[in-house]
């Protein structure tokens, strides 16, 4: 089995050859080198951004499940017009700006229970790398001078478009653009370097005083950390143009050789069919869902679940079976710890070596999470069927509990580290503890008061053969 992604820039699915040289196994390869956009820190994220964050990890956690080491770079943008704007409307620095919200941002990852990456570069200590790229691209004959603003002519780099797939006719040689973002329809020479301006940030250069543009900060940014050609450039598809096409522009301008060999861009998230937007009132950033009373577990469940190429229809609704399905594997992980038989069934052993085949089969498969979930419900429908016959001993729950935790190096929503202790959990004990005993006393009308008194504070009690289990109505 190979594992192959479909490549933005050759629109097609292509094997995965870290380095660029085919080997036998994942082991032989050298670390996969992984750039992912990250945030731009002058907000909150917005749960669109958390999409892409989440399949991010995912594409890390699925290498390094395969076999693959993996090195992963996650950018910092904290400095561009959308920080300059915020800091200066905040009245503080633009560093003391930036770090709350990149804190916040981190925190949010550590919610979603989201890897931590072995880079985390900001565009702030990058600028010397920045120097350097453009000293390349004004000695390849590509950069010229504007105003004290420096800018890339695009019409001397004859590969312009062949990420995005413009049409060159709309492209308009010679006419520059400041702004950060754009549209398709503003195809221009974009800004590398900004030219000094009163109460913004800058950085003295041998090409005068000024700031970087957006785009020129990831490709500094990769070079300085990996110092050639990456093998994965991670990031949601709005990027595609300007800014993933821009980059490979100067990159590729500047050291003349390949910057990338595969891009992958995951779809845009919709909120109840629409385009979220604070106008519309379907805007929601993490804390917002939090503040709902939404578990993280479920949101990252719910973000991770879709095909990346898919656009995600996220809905209340959607959190509401996500539920449904994390509960579908709770119980059937308490099933497991309740077995009691000595004997082992060979056929366990079968069943989990087929399940880690298959989903590794369909994952491999451009990243297919949506049917290896499937292939993985189907397997616990099978083996609850089995705990129902009492086919399974305590070492097949073993065995099949440590295959469940291998595929949730994937998942990461399953064993979720951010669950923590229920704070009434002595006091429910207890109450189960005197409710078993009123049973046995024959006092039945106090059992029941105790059942009542838990249901109505949202502990769902079920009897077993094995006792009496509870859990929180989430």
């Amino acid at each position: 089995m190979s594992l192959k992604i479909y490549n933005t820039l050759n629109r097609r699915i292509e094997e995965l050859i870290p380095g660029g040289v085919k080997k036998d196994n994942p082991e032989d390869y050298p670390a996969v080198t992984i750039y992912a956009c990250g945030p731009t820190v002058y907000d909150y994220a917005h749960i669109g951004n958390f999409r892409t964050f989440v399949f991010n990890d995912f594409i890390r956690r699925y290498l390094k499940f395969r076999g693959f080491s993996v090195n992963h770079a996650m950018n910092i943008t904290d400095i561009d017009d959308k920080t300059i704007k915020g800091s200066a409307a905040a009245s503080v620095s633009l560093e003391e700006y930036t770090q709350k919200y990149t804190k916040i941002f981190f925190d949010d990852l550590k919610t979603l229970n989201i890897e931590p990456v072995e880079h985390n570069p900001k565009a702030t200590e990058s600028i010397e790398e920045i120097i350097e790229i453009l000293e390349k691209i004004d000695k390849a004959g590509m950069l010229y001078e504007k105003e004290g603003s420096l800018y890339f002519n695009i019409s001397k780099f004859s590969d312009y478009g062949k990420l995005s797939l413009l049409d060159k006719r709309e492209i308009r040689s010679g006419i520059s653009f400041d702004a950060d973002e754009y549209e398709k329809e503003d195809v221009r020479d974009f800004a590398l370097w900004k030219a000094k301006k009163e109460g913004e940030p800058f950085w003295d250069t041998p090409f005068g005083p000024g700031r970087p543009g957006w785009h020129i900060e990831c490709s500094a940014m990769i070079r300085k950390i990996f110092g050639t050609t990456i093998d994965i450039h991670i990031g949601g598809v709005d990027l595609v143009f300007p800014h993933h096409e821009n980059e490979i522009a100067q990159s590729e301008a500047a050291y003349n050789e390949k910057f990338v060999r595969y891009w992958i861009h995951s779809e845009h998230l919709l909120v109840d069919g629409a385009k979220m937007s604070k106008s519309l009132g379907n805007f929601y950033t993490l804390r917002d869902l939090l503040d709902r009373g939404f578990s993280p577990r479920s949101i990252r469940y719910l973000l991770m679940s879709a095909h990346y190429k898919k656009q995600l229809n996220f809905t209340f609704e959607g959190i509401k079976q996500a539920d449904l399905a994390l509960e579908r594997i709770d119980n059937f992980i308490l099933r497991l710890t309740d077995r009691k038989s000595d004997d082992e069934n060979h056929e366990v052993k079968l069943l989990t070596d087929k399940l880690i085949d298959e989903f590794s089969e369909t994952v491999d498969n451009d990243l297919n999470i949506s049917g290896g979930l499937g292939i993985f419900f189907d397997f616990i429908h099978k083996i609850n069927l089995m705990i129902s016959d009492d086919k399974i001993s305590k070492i097949d729950a073993e065995n099949i509990l440590e295959t469940v935790k291998k595929l949730d190096q994937v998942f990461g929503f399953i064993f979720f580290d951010n669950e923590v202790e229920d704070p009434d959990k002595d006091r429910i004990d207890k109450l189960i503890a005197e409710r078993i005993e009123a049973k046995k006393n024959k006092e039945f009308v106090r059992a029941d008061e105790i059942r009542e008194l838990l249901k109505n504070e949202g502990i769902i009690l079920e009897d077993t053969k094995d006792g009496t289990r509870w859990k929180r109505k989430k």
